[in-house]
């Protein structure tokens, strides 16, 4: 499965978090160590979100896909007219 953009770039930061916490670990500074407090409570907050998110648009795609198979015939003459508008406005465009 191709990652996203975003997905991508949440990866490269979580990875630039992670690899920033390994650098500093030997520091003992009161500024260091609340920087890295909170920056491993942001990874984890992150993490979450996240996690969060996927199961939302999971849910969201299981709903969709419900409601498409309930009514097929409504389903086609939405995505239709979207269409069909979509081409109207685009055609005005150029």
């Amino acid at each position: 499965m191709k990652k996203t953009d975003m997905e991508e770039s949440a990866s490269t930061l979580a990875d630039d978090a992670r690899e920033l916490l390994a650098a500093t670990a030997g520091m003992a500074e009161t500024k260091v160590v609340e920087a890295r407090r909170r920056l491993q409570s942001a990874l984890e907050r992150g993490k979450e979100a996240w996690g969060e998110i996927q199961d939302r648009a999971v849910e969201q795609a299981k709903v969709a896909d419900e409601v498409i198979r309930d009514h097929p015939y409504q389903s086609i003459g939405v995505a239709f007219g979207i269409g069909a508008l979509l081409g109207v406005l685009m055609a005005r465009r150029t």
